[in-house]
């Protein structure tokens, strides 16, 4: 049973090749270890010892340079060590060799092992690895493990210790099963809902706040200075070349714009015809003709339904076009009524029903006169491409030469804009905000990176996009505001604090009242408040009247009793949870099934997070920081 869970783990070559880092979800984990780990330098050649287990500088270097070029390809753009090391990979790859070796180790010492013939049977049984008549290739073998790294012996000794290791995790959490009353659990926070009356306390209901005197304000800024410090502000010159600059329409013939449109009008410019489609399931097909003789004779399907205790919602089984509905049969016995027409009986895969079609959706294609601008703009934004690449080597050379920005910017005709002073959260000294920087967050990092007079490298844009260049000409350091600077603010902040305890405090005294049982309209009267009502609130739910910070008071307050919560702008919602439903839990639903297997892969893999940690605390774990920042390309301190 434990080989034929093995076999299912990979289904292909490149299958396998993951699975042979299936741990690699043990990487946030074990990236800041928690077993006592000696910092110390034990062994040149050595980055992490595990028990008996070294892991040597090469084999570090290898995988580490393996994830990076992994990550260069799903990214598509060129990723530095640095930003490598930014995002945490060299830890992350150190993390999955070390947690690797503990459960190397752990096979080791309980015995385990995986037979030549396994592993033959696994190769060969392969299909990445057959040719055209279905036949194992040794030739395509050979190819397929030469161009991903792999000799022979290497990817045999790869299998066999992944192997090994998929035996150690189904020991420690194969077939784990989530206990009924976790389950429903499960059930009462996804499907549990509840039913409000509230009132808006509006900042008014404060009542009348007298102005603060000089000392109020005084102590109150010296309580909170922090909150009123200037931040860092930086002004930069920002030149940006991208394809929607670059890209000139009008040299698009219309030629070209009607050959493009032929080419995309299929798959980009035809809305395919869709039909809504109901079905009446049967037992048998026999039943499934008479039903259909009694709609012949004059009863309409929703009757027959009616009769079959089939709810209208439950009819409907969507809107489809040709290629969505999966079940040959009834594809085409949908697609071949008409508007209101019914089905005879249909075979489907999951037994016989009566179909109906309720509304039909005809294709539209837009015409060429629709979209011609849209397709001309296309063609010149990819022409612009090569533009983009021959403009940014031009602008590179002029950089070398130490021209500034704007001197390239008057000399290509390129748009040399000012941003700033902004601080890292892109708002201006006078409490505006800053446009969007071409290269959004990317270009605000890399400018609060800086400094002045650095010869900043260019920021490609995602997609080949384009690049923006910048330099730094002022930077406004943080500082402490003076009271007299800030005092406007002082009193702002010290009023919206004064009106939200008092709001605050008066809500407090309602929700008494109401717990005492007085009735929520008289309550809401004595304080001049207008009664709503909210059914069917989900905990996961927000409403315009109702935020999710409100929802959550909602579902931790008791049925029954009140509460209160902060609103928008300073007012305060006052609300009674009138009820709170959970819809019995049926084990035999889909969304239960799918339920239970999302909760049980969680709980199986935190059950071998836990015995892999346990296990690399008995083992122990050391690690070689100068070799690991050897093998990583890391700075040597």
């Amino acid at each position: 049973m434990m080989m034929q869970g093995i076999r299912k783990a990979g289904q292909g070559f490149l299958g396998k090749l993951v699975i042979a880092v299936m741990f690699g979800f043990l990487i946030i984990s074990f990236a800041i270890w928690g077993v006592g780990d000696i910092f110390r330098g034990y062994g040149r050649n050595e980055v992490a010892k595990v028990g008996k287990v070294e892991i040597g500088v090469e084999q570090m270097r290898s995988a580490y340079q393996n994830d990076l070029q992994n990550l260069i390809r799903q990214q598509r753009r060129q990723i530095s060590p640095e930003m490598a090391r930014a995002l945490g990979l060299d830890r992350q790859v150190l993390s999955r060799l070390v947690s690797e070796a503990t459960l190397d180790q752990t096979a080791q010492g309980m015995g385990l092992a995986v037979s030549d013939e396994t592993i033959r049977n696994l190769i060969f049984d392969d299909p990445v690895f057959r040719d055209a008549s279905g036949q194992f290739s040794a030739a395509r073998f050979n190819e397929l493990l030469r161009s991903n790294g792999y000799s022979e012996q290497s990817y045999v000794a790869l299998q066999r210790a992944t192997i090994l290791r998929q035996q150690v995790a189904e020991l420690i959490s194969g077939g784990f099963t989530v206990p009924i009353a976790l389950q429903e659990i499960g059930n009462r926070l996804r499907n549990e809902k509840r039913a409000v009356t509230f009132a808006r306390m509006p900042a008014s209901a404060a009542g009348e706040i007298a102005a603060p005197t000089q000392e109020q304000l005084k102590s109150f800024y010296d309580e909170r200075k922090v909150a009123f410090r200037a931040p860092e502000y930086r002004t930069a010159a920002i030149l940006a070349i991208t394809a929607d600059a670059v890209a000139d329409p009008a040299k698009v013939t219309e030629d070209e714009a009607k050959a493009r449109y032929e080419a995309l009008k299929a798959q980009r410019f035809t809305t395919q015809e869709t039909r809504t489609v109901e079905q009446i399931p049967f037992p048998t097909a026999a039943e499934a003709q008479a039903a259909k003789a009694k709609i012949d004779g004059g009863e309409t399907f929703d009757e027959i339904a009616t009769e079959r205790n089939i709810a209208f919602k439950d009819l409907t089984l969507g809107t489809f076009t040709r290629d969505q509905i999966f079940d040959p049969a009834v594809r085409e016995a949908a697609f071949a009524l008409e508007q209101g027409g019914v089905s005879a009986p249909v075979t489907s895969a999951f037994g016989v029903v009566l179909l109906r079609v309720t509304k039909v959706d005809p294709a539209h294609v837009r015409p060429y006169e629709e979209v011609a601008e849209e397709v001309k703009k296309e063609i010149a934004t990819g022409r612009a491409a090569s533009l983009i690449s021959e403009l940014h080597d031009k602008i590179e050379d002029e950089r070398a030469s130490a021209k500034p920005l704007a001197e390239i910017a008057r000399q290509f005709n390129l748009t040399l804009r000012s941003a700033g002073p902004m601080s890292q959260g892109m708002t201006r000294p006078d409490g505006s905000r800053e446009e969007p920087l071409p290269g959004g967050d990317a270009t605000l990092r890399a400018i609060f990176a800086s400094d002045i007079g650095v010869d900043n490298e260019a920021i490609r844009l995602p997609q080949n996009a384009g690049y923006v260049w910048f330099d730094i000409s002022k930077i406004d350091p943080s500082r402490d505001r003076g009271f007299d600077e800030v005092k406007a603010e002082v009193e702002t902040q010290w009023r919206a604090d004064e009106t939200a305890t008092r709001l605050a405090a008066k809500a407090r005294e309602l929700v008494q009242a109401l717990d005492k049982g007085e009735a929520f309209a008289t309550v809401a009267a004595s304080a001049g408040l207008t009664v709503e009502t909210a059914t069917g609130i989900g905990r996961q739910e927000q409403r315009p009247e109702l935020p999710g910070n409100v929802v959550t008071q909602i579902f931790g307050t008791t049925a029954g009793k009140a509460g209160s919560a902060a609103g928008a702008e300073g007012s305060r919602i006052l609300f009674k949870v009138d009820s709170a439903t959970v819809p019995p839990y049926v084990r035999t639903t889909q969304e239960a099934d799918n339920f239970v297997r999302l909760l049980s892969a969680n709980l199986s893999e935190g059950l071998l997070l836990q015995y892999v940690a346990e296990r690399q605390a008995k083992l122990g774990v050391r690690i070689n920081e100068a070799a690991f920042r050897s093998a990583t390309g890391g700075a040597q301190n």
